[in-house]
């Protein structure tokens, strides 16, 4: 590689990582704990799933209780591991008889309790969301997030021309008994080849999710579609629900369990029925929509689907186990990658543990390029700003530790708080840390004090959990509880890490590097504690 090319790479590596910095970690960290999104809402609300057929005769009955349900279309979605029930009731059709508006919630299948979205949000739900920039005033969130995923590609693969000649032989170094900023080095380095895969993957699919928002804009269906936004869907292979309501109501209540009952017997033990729906409903023109999907262990990417008309006749029939078509595999192929939903809590905690090694990789990054930048011959002003630059990512970017142990204590001790009380905690106590920190201009006790608070609130909450719940590890693992178990063994794995960090970081201080590197200027503008 010549050294012009080398420059723009190395140039075009550094700006675009200094510049999506606080966002990707942000992203990172919260999108590694969200793929435990159900198990963490299942052990906030101390509701550990246990494995039984939903009655949708029975929760079709108890929704027609409270609405009017003839002419509506009835969604149910029940999500890997949660022991809810997604319910989406639609508008009436019925022009005579006006049943009102649409309305989303979630009931209990044991129950029949029912909660709105908001009284129902729980902390799996908030971090997923965050690991997007949800949060953010729609679309704006979105296109920031998929902005940053967009620019990440360009950070990852000038990243890896320039280290594309000495990959191999950097790879296998690591001098942790060398100065601080030969260890950041190896870190970003070995960190970074060893992850490059995974966090390719994410940037990519992270990029389609967030920025294909475009396709579905009006100009789009004008220019291509004539204007149909029902053969734009087509044409993406989403099926549409628009035929008419024949006014006509059955005599006779169709049993959607019977319906789904014939779903499984015609596709077999391999396959889990996880939404169905019923359109123009207690009307003759009504159809049932049965949908399932393979066991991934056997086939990647198997969706199938059975249409049912009022009378029990099947109308349309997609084999799971059929060889999947493209749409099937653009739809579904992002998603299972992205979201690591092809494998189970192995694949779950080996994508936890990429995903904060990107963490690592960022932050590394961050403070290589302080110490790159801070020479005598660099101008103070400039100084001065990438100090704090630097204090003000890290802040922000290493309080989320603490931050996100402390909000799993707040949600056990309040489960029931709901959105409100999850946005005020927890933006409210990242503000207030973060400030701190800044405030206090020293970036090695930022990282040192973070990595300890970290590890100490996070021994407690297997701890608070048993004391409010009774759910002790031992308890939890007696009565077959994995996904509250599993919770409760992560934060015991991940405080004894982060405090063995933290050992590690107080040690790596207090001894001598053993080649003494020169004083670093910005320690007149604050203590950092970088060498």
């Amino acid at each position: 590689m010549n050294l012009r090319n080398y420059n723009i790479y190395f140039h075009t590596h550094t700006i675009s990582g200094i510049i999506i910095t606080a966002v990707l970690f942000v992203i990172f960290f919260a999108g590694s704990f969200s793929f435990f999104k159900q198990e963490i809402a299942n052990w906030q609300k101390n509701t550990p799933q246990v494995v039984q057929k939903p009655n949708y005769d029975q929760i079709v009955d108890s929704v027609g209780g409270k609405y009017n349900l003839y002419g509506r279309e009835i969604s149910l979605y029940q999500a890997p591991h949660s022991t809810r029930v997604g319910v989406y009731v639609s508008e009436s059709k019925d022009s005579v008889n006006n049943g009102g508006e649409g309305e989303f919630f979630y009931m209990d299948p044991q129950t029949f309790a029912t909660q709105n979205y908001e009284a129902s949000y729980d902390l799996g739900e908030f971090l997923y969301r965050l690991h997007f920039l949800a949060q953010i005033k729609y679309p704006v969130g979105y296109y920031l997030a998929g902005s940053v995923a967009f620019i990440f590609l360009f950070a990852l693969i000038t990243g890896l021309l320039v280290h594309w000649k000495k990959i191999v032989s950097n790879f296998y170094i690591f001098r942790p008994w060398e100065k601080l900023k030969t260890v950041w080095t190896d870190l970003h380095t070995a960190l970074g080849v060893i992850s490059f895969p995974y966090m390719f993957v994410f940037a990519v699919t992270g990029a389609y999710f967030l920025i294909s928002y475009p396709l579905f804009s009006k100009p789009v269906t004008e220019v291509h579609f004539g204007g149909s936004e029902d053969s734009l869907y087509a044409a993406m292979g989403y099926g549409g629900h628009n035929f008419p309501l024949e006014n006509a109501p059955l005599d006779k209540t169709v049993s959607i369990n019977g319906l789904v009952s014939q779903a499984k017997e015609k596709w077999g033990n391999d396959v889990t029925v996880n939404h169905v729906e019923a359109i123009n409903y207690g009307d003759k023109s009504m159809q049932v929509h049965v949908g399932g999907v393979v066991d991934l262990s056997k086939k990647f990417t198997g969706y199938g689907e059975l249409v049912f008309d009022a009378e029990g006749n099947i109308l349309k029939h997609k084999d799971p186990h059929a060889p999947s078509s493209y749409s099937d595999v653009a739809q579904n192929l992002v998603y299972t990658l992205h979201f690591g939903s092809y494998g189970g809590y192995a694949t779950k905690v080996l994508y936890f543990l990429l995903g904060i090694s990107g963490c690592v990789v960022i932050i590394s990054g961050v403070l290589i390029w302080l110490v790159a930048r801070d020479k005598k011959n660099i101008p103070e002003k400039k100084r001065k700003f990438n100090f704090w630059l630097t204090n003000i990512y890290l802040g922000i970017c290493l309080s989320m530790f603490p931050v996100t142990a402390a909000a799993f204590i707040a949600v056990k001790l309040h489960p029931e708080g709901g959105m409100t009380y999850i946005y005020s905690f927890y933006f409210l106590t990242w503000l207030v840390v973060s400030a701190l920190l800044i405030a206090r201009r020293n970036l090695y006790k930022t990282n040192r004090d973070c990595m300890l608070a970290g590890s100490l609130i996070g021994i407690c909450i297997p701890v608070v959990n048993g004391l409010v719940t009774n759910n002790w590890i031992w308890n939890s693992y007696k009565n077959g509880y994995h996904d509250i178990l599993l919770i409760d063994i992560f934060w015991v794995l991940v405080s004894v890490g982060s405090f063995i960090s933290w050992r590690l970081i107080v040690k790596k201080n207090e001894k001598p590097a053993l080649t003494t590197p020169e004083p670093i200027p910005v320690s007149k503008i604050a203590e950092p504690g970088l060498h």
